[in-house]
């Protein structure tokens, strides 16, 4: 008698977005196929994607994230490079203005950033996953509702541009549909609730436009310069893109926030704590308009501590937990999210997966909010939570790490290292770091931009004057 065939597994990612595509990439060598529901078209080239507004700013891949894409897509780091990114050492080569002074150019690097404009780091990723034939796209359509049960999620509902409504049926279905996600109303309306919910908005905005550098920006630094707490004002990032193009973003809280105001854009680098920012520009071409963005919340969802969660249904990237972007964290998360969900699907979607991926993808979760809300918690117009004496004790020790950081290379490792994300905070605990910290910076401090003599002489000869 002939064996009746298995009937071919599917796995539905809701959204195109980076997430969605990392999503894609983790599972689909546990599935037959996968299939990645858009509500828009996606670009065929690093052109922008409807539904990106935050793509118009600064955007860093992050260590911890972009060695966790090239164990999902191998070869992506160095595509990105090939097509102009830039790789930058940390903090080999930042001119970096803490609110506790210069750091060092130190010689050896331990970590690294992807300085690229969203979309073409969107581009090379989505480029990567869509090569493989498991994996197709259904655009202009959007996921309304999912179904099944408490216990198992079974596939989703769908709405096409016209209005029509369709099931699909699915052994694994993804929500990587961002800041938007309508999971939690989901899960209540098949009978899951009780999750819980943090908002921390600090009133913090952000303005961005990208310039044409007056130099080639291959190999070149990226500058920040971040605002002292204790005194008014915003502070500013110069981070050099492909097309020798530098991508300048700016950020303050209510009473120091950038404004839209093409010409009020400089002035703002003018008003920073060091003139570093506006001397850079003065002779770069504008090639955008500004654009502002007033949506910094932190909001998170803790699906990982619900006492019931359906099998068949994980949650990704921002639908889990969306941070202030001024921190860059959100896509090296999504990409460690998503990591780890490979691992757990290499034996096959087997029983009680969903919730232990949930609970994997939690942990980086975990790192990234404690350093965003650390921060934000500390800025007097923040809403949904205030500090208590263990944050102002942590607020205080970090401020000392960072001060030690500057003429410390092993502390100026372990906050790097943290920051990126590639180890936990617990790390900046250690003895010997605690020992670090209690002595100080053991280098003389630097008193002005660390701009190497060859930076110098580029800057120079392009008419840049540096104080």
């Amino acid at each position: 008698m002939t064996e009746p065939r298995p009937q071919p597994t599917r796995a539905v990612v809701i959204g195109g977005s980076l997430a969605g595509m990392l999503a894609a990439a983790a599972v689909k060598d546990a599935v037959d196929a996968v299939e990645i529901i858009e509500a828009h078209e996606l670009p065929a080239g690093p052109e922008p994607r409807t539904g990106v507004p935050q793509a118009a700013h600064v955007h860093p891949l992050l260590s911890g994230g972009a060695d966790a894409i090239e164990a999902l897509l191998p070869g992506t780091v160095g595509q990105l490079v090939a097509a102009g990114a830039n790789r930058v050492p940390m903090t080999t080569n930042m001119v970096y203005l803490s609110a506790e002074g210069w750091y060092r150019r130190w010689r050896r690097n331990t970590q690294y950033l992807i300085a690229a404009g969203r979309d073409l780091t969107d581009h090379v990723v989505r480029r990567q996953v869509l090569a493989d034939p498991r994996v197709g796209v259904r655009a202009h359509c959007r996921v309304v509702g999912l179904l099944g049960g408490r216990g198992r999620v079974t596939g989703v509902r769908l709405r096409a541009a016209d209005g029509t409504e369709t099931e699909l049926a699915a052994d694994l279905v993804v929500d990587a549909s961002g800041r938007s996600s309508r999971t939690p109303r989901w899960l209540a309306e098949l009978g899951v609730t009780g999750l819980a919910e943090d908002r921390i908005e600090s009133g913090l905005a952000y303005a961005s436009r990208i310039y044409r550098a007056p130099v080639a920006t291959d190999g070149w630094p990226v500058v920040n310069v971040l605002a002292d707490p204790r005194r008014p004002g915003g502070a500013g990032t110069i981070v050099p893109i492909e097309g020798d193009r530098w991508h300048v973003s700016f950020y303050g809280p209510p009473g120091a926030q950038p404004t839209a105001d093409a010409d009020a854009f400089e002035a703002y680098a003018r008003g920073l704590r060091h003139p570093l920012v506006a001397e850079l520009l003065a002779r770069a071409e504008p090639l955008t308009d500004v654009t502002v963005t007033r949506t910094t919340t932190n909001r998170r969802h803790y699906y990982e501590r619900l006492g019931n969660w359906p099998e068949g249904l994980i949650a990704l990237g921002d639908s889990v937990a969306a941070f202030n972007p001024i921190y860059g964290q959100g896509m090296s998360v999504a990409a460690q999210g998503a990591l780890a969900l490979r691992r757990l699907t290499a034996g096959g979607l087997t029983d009680g997966l969903a919730r232990r991926a949930q609970r994997a993808i939690a942990r980086p979760v975990d790192v990234a909010w404690s350093l965003a809300v650390g921060q934000d918690v500390h800025y007097p117009t923040t809403e949904g939570k205030r500090p208590n004496l263990g944050d102002r004790l942590l607020h205080r020790y970090v401020s000392r790490l960072s001060y030690t950081a500057i003429g410390s290379f092993r502390v100026a490792t372990a906050l790097t290292e943290v920051l990126t994300l590639q180890a936990p905070p617990a790390v900046l605990v250690r003895p010997d770091v605690l020992l670090a910290a209690a002595l100080g910076p053991r280098r003389p401090l630097t008193n002005g931009p660390t701009f190497t003599p060859d930076e110098r002489r580029r800057l120079e000869g392009a008419g840049v004057p540096l104080t």
